[in-house]
């Protein structure tokens, strides 16, 4: 019975010596910016003095900080929106109900995607994709999406709930042009919050055929020119901004503007890569923690802001691929 005894007591010693030398390891990595991530071999080498190597079992994907609830709890399924489990305190300004009847067939009835998705009256985000792409020859191509926003809206859809833009203003630029600013400024209703599971399982080949891009489109009655800004931000800080301008196209009674396999910038590409050879899924996400994009298009000629879209991430681990969850950015 002793021998058991000292036995028992050296795997309860064990066993909270390595889970402190853990937690010591990944708040060293929390800490790092997404311009200092390192490969999987020096994440390796850092992690095994504080006994990570060959980490066994499911990966717990947790965040490792102690300074705030974790953004989402990943232990639940990512299957659809209502197995979600929200990060923040949520608002309801619509009835909460899965039961939306079709409104009658007039001419004031609002379009599906009005309060479902993301756009005003002036302007509507219809797609959004960020992809890796391949084409040796015309009959050699594939495709792969790491984030992904449809626009197959129904009135059957739940209105999108609420968030308190103030739980977000650290993981945006604060100063001139920040996200608290843009909100001030208005218009509220053009502000929107989407969290992506972003699929990073590609095993495509990368060679000189290989491509990184962004597709965008969107939807309006009014004819005018965009631009569109998008912010790389770590840590709340903007590390990064590409700017687009769009003219419209009038097709099927609307104007289109569509910015088609826009190039990804530099920086977003060797980000993809460092990140993708991490050895596991919580170090990935210890990363994306500390990761945001802020766009914002506005109307070039009155410099309007027409949509606001804030972006934080987490990787899937859905067999089903890129996921995501919108929300509306409120200030109650």
């Amino acid at each position: 019975m002793q021998v058991l005894a000292k036995r028992k007591s050296r795997d309860v010693k064990r066993t909270i010596k390595d889970q402190a030398a853990k937690d010591k390891a990944l708040q060293s990595m929390a800490a790092m910016s997404s311009a200092q991530i390192v490969s999987a071999t020096a994440i390796h080498n850092k992690a095994v003095p504080h006994g990570l190597p060959g980490v066994i079992g499911p990966s717990p994907l947790r965040s490792p900080y102690t300074t705030g609830p974790p953004l989402w709890n990943p232990a639940l399924p990512q299957a659809g929106p209502s197995q979600d489990q929200k990060p923040f305190q949520l608002s309801q300004p619509y009835p909460h109900t899965t039961d939306y009847p079709a409104p009658p067939q007039t001419n004031n009835a609002p379009p599906a995607w009005e309060g479902r998705s993301i756009g005003t009256r002036k302007l509507r985000l219809v797609e959004f994709q960020a992809f890796l792409d391949y084409q040796r020859d015309p009959d050699n191509y594939a495709k792969h999406l790491f984030v992904h926003l449809g626009s197959n809206v129904s009135y059957s859809d739940p209105m999108l709930e609420s968030v308190d833009i103030r739980q977000i203003y650290d993981k945006f630029p604060e100063k001139k042009g920040g996200l608290k600013e843009l909100y001030d400024k208005g218009p509220q209703e053009g502000f929107y919050l989407v969290k992506f599971w972003a699929d990073l399982n590609s095993n495509m080949t990368e060679d000189a055929n290989a491509f990184y891009g962004v597709t965008s489109q969107y939807e309006s009655l009014e004819n005018m020119t965009i631009q569109c800004s998008t912010k790389v931000c770590s840590f709340g800080k903007q590390v990064v901004e590409k700017v687009e301008t769009e003219y419209a196209r009038f097709e099927n009674n609307r104007f289109v503007f569509r910015i088609h396999r826009s190039p990804m910038c530099e920086y977003m590409i060797n980000f993809i890569h460092k990140l993708k050879h991490l050895p596991e899924k919580y170090m990935m996400n210890s990363v994306l923690e500390n990761f945001t994009i802020l766009q914002v298009v506005s109307n070039v000629e009155t410099q309007e802001t027409l949509l606001c879209i804030a972006y934080v991430f987490e990787v899937s681990t859905s067999e089903h691929g890129a996921q995501h969850h919108i929300y509306r950015l409120v200030k109650d």
